[in-house]
């Protein structure tokens, strides 16, 4: 798209008392260059008199009069380039025609965007991969991630397997680099019944926060049987969890923003502790313990002449 424009009579002189708006939109994806071949209007200070108004979304973008620069008027010299895809001008002429002056001819095109060019670590238009075309871009993902709905952050999916061994470590993913968005991940432990999980998490712990709400964006949250821990998040790691069940999920939640590196922990388990034992009359036990817990191992051994007997049922 593309076209001209030009003060009323160019380029014979302007009437007096004219006023004049145009509003240029080209399809989203592109902007609009604006350049003048030739402009002289009426000179005043700060172009109170006559003067071309350029806005853009409803932000001045310049104020222009006269033929040449000077401290309080200002000529369109450059390209004028809107920020997104709509542009506007207003020309004003007062009353006065003692001089005439021939006005100004401009021309306009659009332009395709390069969002991808144009993206800040600040604001990323893609979270991982952006690929222009002309009049827009798409994003995509690295492998193993998948593009969220929003159609520009990556998630992944992280909520299959269940963690069974009797020890473990588990993470946010990509820790220690920046855990992905969008995304709310499932971790499972289950250990053999009669055991009690521990969680420790490691102190390099980044979970994006608030300053003023408990966790409403990023957070990690345990569940133990009946008990609840959390949210965590912010830079200070949880103090560790000691449960009473054998089984503990953690669940982590991120939204579509920030750069925090997230979390590890590290689980253990430990057996119930079982009655006191006391080696009957005649016998000997081994290992000595001050206790016993679930899956120790302890043997009685009879003194000389004795046999080990269950229910009146000799064992040796």
């Amino acid at each position: 798209m593309y076209g001209s424009l030009q003060s009323p009579n160019f380029p014979e002189p302007y009437p007096p008392h004219s006023s004049l708006r145009w509003s240029i939109t080209v399809a989203p994806g592109y902007r609009l260059r604006l350049y003048f071949s030739y402009f002289h209007l009426e000179p005043s200070y700060l172009c109170q008199y006559d003067y071309l108004q350029i806005e853009a979304d409803g932000e001045l973008l310049g104020l222009f009069c006269g033929l040449d620069p000077t401290d309080t008027e200002s000529v369109p010299s450059q390209t004028i380039s809107s920020p997104r895809n709509s542009l506007s001008l207003f020309f004003c002429s007062d009353f006065s025609d003692e001089e005439r002056y021939p006005g100004f001819l401009a021309h306009y095109s659009a332009e395709d965007v390069d969002e991808c060019s144009e993206q800040s670590d600040e604001e990323l238009v893609c979270d991982h991969f952006c690929h222009n075309f002309i009049g827009g871009y798409y994003c995509s993902c690295r492998y193993g991630y998948l593009l969220h709905h929003d159609n520009r952050t990556c998630r992944v999916e992280c909520s299959d397997g269940v963690f069974r061994d009797l020890s473990g470590v588990l993470s946010s993913v990509d820790f220690p680099s920046p855990y992905p968005k969008s995304s709310e991940c499932s971790y499972r432990i289950e250990v053999a019944p009669g055991f009690r999980l521990r969680l420790q998490f490691d102190q390099r712990f980044d979970v994006e926060d608030h300053p003023d709400v408990l966790c409403p964006y990023d957070h990690v949250k345990v569940t133990a049987g009946s008990s609840e821990f959390g949210p965590f998040c912010g830079d200070r790691a949880p103090a560790n969890i000691q449960t009473d069940s054998n089984v503990v999920t953690v669940v982590f939640i991120s939204d579509n923003s920030g750069d925090n590196t997230g979390w590890r922990l590290t689980y253990t388990s430990t057996g119930s502790k079982c009655p006191a034992l006391e080696a009957p009359p005649n016998a000997v036990l081994n290992p000595v313990q001050s206790e016993y817990s679930f899956k120790d191992h302890v043997l009685f051994t009879c003194s000389p002449g004795y046999r080990l007997l269950k229910v009146q049922t000799s064992l040796l």
